[in-house]
């Protein structure tokens, strides 16, 4: 396979991220931690980080040496997998938490030097803990590029005959996709549970029954709350975009190899179309980032808009290099298949700005939920609910209309659903969630800036530094907020479109796997075919994928039962894990003398032992139920089953992921809202009520919610890993 000169930009591009993610590591590291105090806590902190990712990543590893056996005994005992899939599936999961280490290791150095900077004004906070954050996105696409780059390289090297060659290597690439979401759903889970342990356990006994405010000292859960920040909203994030940007990416090679199979040279283009896209988006990213800053005295909106002016100005961009990139690999259809990109990166900023709307205290929804705190914590809870609800309806709808736009932009407008106009519109649904990720470098570095800002709010409160510093970082808290929310937001849209990509790769998985097998199926003509040659549409008749098939309506009610019971149990770890914070914060504030007067100095490390166990213990259960599911389904109901079940777990799960996710982002910014003064202020009435929203929404956006997005991938990444099972017991 002549491979063109166009596809090392890839491994270029991967290495320009990494090579300024260390620059901005390095240009962090130099600035001032401030003074004594606010290195030790920051210390504790970042030993309590390190601590927990070890003890992570041991558990981790034992669930990867158990799977990665599963697989190599299916490949070279039963012959039912390609011999390249135990080996793609680790590296996908080294790489993610690869990139989930080094964005906490400079989160966790970042966050005192950001409370330092403060001290000389909001702009120089800003910088540092905004590209602290880029160093988090840029280290996930260039480890995400990297790894897809070195895989199609290899893969190259031995399977270069015939146009069934790109099929099996893209296929194949699709494993390592498994092996980062499975890394990234522990990372998501076990963080969200830690942090949301310590969160929980340290407002209820600190902020509601002590009467003392968020990040004091004396509150033994807070330097755990600290740690909680950084191991799920940057350790946990970061994997759960590696995966989603690697997915889209392979998903969408996947589609092309089959889309375009007839024709060579055009099947290559199809296939590395999306590497290059997401390649010049690396660049332009490092251009937006660069675009970020403020000025004292800023405004929520205007510290919002310093951050959209670096976003945005990286989306118009890709948007624009889109049409030569497309034009010049000579894409057919490739004016088309541009606009299915626009559409991706148009409904990313849509449901970027929806999010906002719906968890920024500047807008009315989260200000409603701050005036129900008058009445008490009931209508605050039934007023936040119902936001959240509401907030679904702007996604839901501009990600249906991105997926229609995509998928007939894409196939011309097509609209026969034949064979060659539902793969060339599938194609184009895959290369819009490229589109929407394209500029991960920026859009990430925007939500990891948030914990960086929160823990540099806890620093100057422990730190004692002052009422005017301390405005500074609430300020810049306050936009991580918005900035995490608007995050979510943005993982859950291209999780849905990356999903319905992925769809359609399990189907030539499972035509591959019945090639293999050597069975025969009766196309729609009626004619006896190879599984090689026939189409989707051919594939869907012989399995009988349709809605009076009862075992796809079946598979359907599992999927969407499946995201509540993921829900539920996340939910439920939580709040046994913060039912043994609060015990233990009552316990010190009882036993040790002196505590709530600052003579005496809390055990921190206690609280931080209890949500490392606790995340630890009740991460397992909920992680492997994403991959057993699957699994089950595909051999009791098979491929009609399988199909019910991913569509049933992608309806339900990302529309309830969107929910949680902005109902506790909301909750969150009512309660900022009435610290700033409104309402009565800190202390009030109001502002228990709000606190009492804030803390059930917790593990609503940093748990249960985030988690959906990850949740529906790893479903369709199992399903197409196992696919050569699921046809073994037709």
């Amino acid at each position: 396979m002549n491979i063109p000169l166009v596809f090392w930009l890839v491994p270029i591009a991967s290495v320009a991220a990494l090579t300024m993610a260390w620059v901005f590591f390095k240009k962090m590291m130099v600035a001032d931690e401030g003074t004594p105090r606010m290195k030790e806590i920051a210390e504790y902190v970042r030993k309590g980080a390190m601590a927990y990712l070890k003890q992570q990543y041991k558990v981790v590893l034992i669930v990867f040496i158990i799977l990665a056996l599963i697989f190599a005994f299916m490949a070279y005992v039963l012959k039912v997998q390609n011999p390249w899939v135990p080996f793609a599936f680790l590296t996908g999961g080294f790489f993610s938490g690869l990139a989930g280490f080094f964005g906490m290791k400079t989160a966790t150095y970042a966050s005192s030097r950001t409370t330092n900077a403060t001290r000389k004004g909001l702009d120089a906070g800003l910088k540092i803990a905004f590209r602290s954050g880029a160093v988090m996105g840029l280290v996930v696409v260039g480890l995400g590029l990297l790894d897809i780059a070195l895989w199609f390289l290899i893969l190259s090297a031995f399977y270069h005959e015939g146009q069934a060659a790109l099929i099996t290597i893209t296929t194949t690439m699709l494993t390592f996709g498994m092996g980062a979401s499975t890394q990234a759903l522990f990372a998501r889970v076990g963080g969200g549970i830690y942090t949301k342990a310590a969160d929980v356990g340290a407002d209820i006994v600190g902020k509601v029954e002590a009467d003392i405010p968020e990040d004091d000292p004396r509150n033994p859960a807070t330097i755990a709350d600290n740690v909680g920040d950084n191991v799920g909203d940057v350790a946990g994030m970061g994997a759960d975009l590696y995966e989603s940007y690697c997915g889209s990416i392979l998903s969408t090679a996947a589609l092309g190899a089959t889309a375009f199979a007839l024709d060579g040279d055009m099947q290559l283009k199809a296939v590395i179309a999306p590497m290059i896209i997401a390649a010049v988006g690396i660049f332009l990213s490092l251009i937006g980032i660069f675009l970020v800053r403020t000025k004292e005295g800023a405004s929520m909106k205007d510290l919002l808009h310093s951050l959209a002016i670096g976003t945005n100005s990286s989306a118009i961009l890709i948007a624009f290099a889109t049409f030569a990139i497309l034009y010049l690999l000579g894409i057919e259809n490739w004016l088309g298949v541009s606009f299915s990109v626009i559409s991706g990166l148009g409904a990313g900023v849509i449901i970027g700005q929806a999010t906002e709307y719906y968890t920024s205290h500047s807008y009315k929804p989260t200000q409603k939920i701050a005036e129900a705190g008058q009445t008490g914590s009931a209508t605050v809870i039934i007023k936040g609910i119902g936001t959240g609800m509401i907030s679904t309806c702007i996604p839901v709808i501009t990600i249906s209309v991105a997926i229609m736009l995509s998928y007939l932009c894409a196939n011309g407008f097509d609209l026969s659903m034949s064979a060659t106009s539902i793969s060339h519109g599938l194609y184009g649904i895959g290369i819009a969630a490229v589109g929407m990720l394209s500029t991960l470098g920026i859009t990430l570095a925007t939500d990891a800036y948030g914990p960086i800002a929160d823990n540099a709010g806890g620093n100057a409160e422990m730190s004692e530094l002052g009422e005017e510093i301390r405005q500074r970082t609430d300020a810049l808290d306050a936009l991580g907020n918005t900035t995490a929310a608007t995050g979510k937001g943005f993982a859950i849209g291209s999780a849905a479109l990356t999903a319905l990509a992925l769809l359609a790769s399990y189907i030539e998985e499972i035509k591959i796997a019945m090639a293999r097998s050597g069975v025969m199926i009766e196309d729609l003509k009626g004619d006896l075919i190879t599984a090689t040659n026939a189409t989707i549409p051919d594939v869907m008749n012989f399995f009988q994928v349709n809605l009076m098939n009862p075992k796809v309506l079946i598979g359907a009610f599992i999927g969407a039962m499946a995201a509540f019971l993921f829900c539920g149990l996340t939910m439920e770890a939580v709040g046994r894990a913060a039912s043994k914070m609060v015990l233990e914060v009552r316990r010190q504030f009882r036993t040790i003398a002196g505590i709530l007067e600052g003579k005496a100095t809390p055990d921190y490390g206690r609280c931080v032992e209890i949500s490392t166990k606790a995340a630890q213990h009740e991460m397992v259960f909920p992680a492997l139920l994403a991959i057993i599911i699957p699994i089950i389904v595909g051999i009791i109901l098979g491929v009609a089953g399988v199909l019910g079940l991913l569509v049933g777990g992608l309806a339900a799960g990302f529309t309830l992921a969107v929910f949680m996710a902005n109902a506790g982002g909301a909750w969150d910014n009512a309660k900022k809202m009435v610290e700033e003064g409104n309402f009565g202020g800190k202390g009030s009435f109001t502002h228990k009520a709000t606190i009492v929203g804030d803390t059930v929404g917790d593990p609503f956006k940093d748990t249960s919610g985030p988690s959906l997005n990850i949740l529906i991938k790893l479903m369709s990444m199992v399903s197409i890993v196992m696919a050569g099972l699921t046809v073994a017991f037709m």
